[in-house]
């Protein structure tokens, strides 16, 4: 009987005690935990990208992270429920033996990543072989608590327990530096020779402001679906460890020049409608338009041509001679033949086409650099 009234008690107590205090306390200490850790990682990752000391591997910032979060937990037991934590701890000493068994290949995975990243023996870029013969090869692109990430020649992810990296031989390749974008172009043929030129040119200042190129941006087309004119941009960069940011910021930038704009596309297709009327494929309707506008101006210098030619054909078979005109058909004005006319009609309307395309070409550059000042503002910040 003692014993239960005893805890009972014990329970009325804690359920009298003050909720809201108690709460106010954990939520505060919470908070405060939250963003001394963010300042923290955020810190952190500047330092570790700017120092040449240790690698900016996310194992340094995730055990910042933890230990941020045991001191703020260790707070709210302490300040808030009035715990012993020293008595915890030395709980968590008498059984660490117990802990150590149970959790070794953690353990072992932590004290290995630890180790390579301290010593700089395997980091962010390196391009690794694991094993002499039949080893995992690729790029290091990260090493976490546990594990050591990589991406092979075919960008397929590979992950790998950091333990495995003391008890392997580690061969460093040479880095790779070669970087391949496939690209999907839906313009039509006569306008490749442009696209592949601007997307040149927006890669190489875009992945500038990246890594230092040492070859290209080259774009080559390789084939033909029925999505358009697939093609690879090809370049080579300085800094192997910034091959993910140089990719993604080449994507950024020949974005806008991959699909025609809607007015293009309308342009192109009455192009090809006005070819198919004129009987020419749709390559050849500009030489179409100018070869006709070169006929019927040598009509209209020369008079009625046809009708001459004609006449002669007549008279070749009866030996006749055949008739002047008179004086009237001479100061007479010739009339413009209907191809004459399908070809003036065809040239103000190329005319106009060029006219929307260049309009296209100023909106897309002011575009271009609309994104290249937010990408500017987004760096400072």
């Amino acid at each position: 009987m003692k014993a239960m009234e005893q805890e009972f008690n014990i329970f009325e107590k804690f359920v009298r005690s003050d909720w809201f205090g108690t709460a106010v306390g954990v939520l505060v200490i919470l908070a405060i935990t939250i963003v001394i850790c963010r300042i923290l990682v955020v810190a952190t990752r500047k330092l570790l990208n700017k120092t040449t000391l240790l690698p900016s591997s996310s194992i340094f910032v995730n055990l910042i992270r933890a230990f941020v979060w045991i001191i703020g937990i260790s707070c709210i037991l302490s300040i808030c429920f009035n715990v012993d934590v020293s008595a915890i701890i030395a709980a968590l000493g008498v059984g660490g033996i117990a802990v150590s068994l149970g959790m070794q290949d953690t353990v072992s995975n932590l004290i290995g990543g630890f180790q390579v990243s301290v010593a700089r023996i395997v980091k962010p870029g390196d391009n690794i072989r694991l094993g002499t013969l039949t080893g995992i090869t690729g790029r290091v692109t990260d090493v976490t608590l546990r594990y050591t990430h990589l991406v092979d020649s075919d960008g397929d992810r590979i992950v790998i327990p950091n333990s495995m990296l003391n008890s392997n031989a580690i061969i460093h390749l040479d880095p790779i530096t070669e970087v391949n974008v496939p690209v999907v172009v839906t313009y039509n043929e006569e306008r490749l020779s442009w696209v592949a030129h601007h997307m040149e040119d927006a890669a190489a200042k875009a992945v500038s402001r990246v890594s230092k190129i040492k070859k290209g941006p080259q774009l080559q087309f390789t084939a033909v679906n029925e999505y358009g004119y697939v093609g690879d941009l090809f370049f080579t960069i300085s800094d192997s460890a910034r091959i993910d940011d140089a990719k993604d910021a080449a994507i950024r930038a020949i974005a806008p020049y991959a699909h025609a704009h809607p007015i293009e596309q309308m342009m192109d297709a009455a192009e090809t409608k006005k070819a198919e009327a004129s009987d020419e494929p749709a390559p050849k309707a500009l030489k179409a338009v100018h070869e006709e506008l070169a006929s019927a101006a040598l009509l209209e210098t020369t008079g009625k041509m046809e009708p001459v030619k004609a006449d002669a054909a007549k008279t070749e078979g009866t030996g006749a001679q055949p008739e002047a005109p008179d004086a009237g058909e001479k100061s007479a004005k010739p009339k413009k033949p209907a191809k004459a006319r399908k070809a003036k009609k065809a040239e103000k309307f190329a005319k106009a086409a060029r006219k929307h395309r260049s309009q296209h070409h100023v909106l897309r550059s002011l575009f271009a650099r609309k994104n290249r000042t937010h990408k500017k503002d987004e760096d400072a910040k």
